[in-house]
């Protein structure tokens, strides 16, 4: 701030004295520069951060489940598997490469041994499990890493109907014999089954580097 009023010091009284000197454009621009980065305080910069977050990972929702769809309607819930098998990481990472964040969901209850939580993520997500446990809220939350130059937004995944019992129900159940064999020889090591509607699965994780989000504002 008090580089700022120098600079606007300097540029009334070379006005106001009548003065022969002009002053540069690029003394007009560092001193809007400089104007523009006192207005990015820490408390905008991280609600940014929440914000382009949620648009993440409801972009990344849309895309795996509206191809979700497709593959059931085109091959069954046995193609399905196959296409989150093969398809649903490479679909992340297009999001996330779009975007310049690392997208992620994780869970303790995982499928694939790639979704299990880092040490970053482990505490975020006990706190939702927690929360789902006791029925307190489980809202969105985003912290800071790597001395702020990193945020982590994170947002609980509930099961929003029964099209996902039928890879993530109770066996036997919800789950058809033909589907519990593909499971088996796909994900031998499974901890995904055995959930009802409404239940915690995990959480969106998204790495956001802080200056990608300075840029959008």
């Amino acid at each position: 701030m008090k580089k700022i009023f120098e600079f606007l010091l300097m540029v009334s009284l070379l006005s106001s004295c009548g003065s022969n000197e002009r002053v540069s454009k690029e003394v007009f621009e560092e001193v809007n520069k400089s104007m523009e980065v006192k207005k990015l305080n820490e408390a905008d910069i991280l609600q940014a951060g929440m914000k382009w977050g949620d648009e993440m990972s409801t972009e990344a929702q849309q895309q795996l489940v509206s191809s979700l769809q497709k593959a059931i309607k085109e091959k069954g819930v046995p193609g399905a598997i196959q296409f989150c098998n093969v398809q649903a990481l490479p679909i992340l990472a297009e999001v996330s490469q779009k975007y310049g964040v690392t997208i992620r969901r994780v869970s303790n209850q995982f499928r694939n041994p790639k979704d299990q939580p880092t040490e970053e993520e482990k505490g975020i997500l006990e706190a939702y499990e927690y929360n789902a446990e006791n029925n307190l809220a489980l809202d969105p939350s985003i912290q800071k890493f790597e001395n702020g130059e990193v945020y982590l937004y994170t947002k609980a995944i509930k099961i929003p109907n029964g099209m996902c019992l039928n890879c993530h129900g109770e066996p036997g159940t919800d789950i058809s014999a033909e589907t519990q064999k593909d499971l088996a020889e796909l994900y031998p090591g499974d901890k995904a089954t055995g959930h009802k509607i409404g239940d915690l699965r995990g959480m969106w994780s998204i790495r956001i580097p802080k200056k990608e989000v300075v840029k959008k504002m």
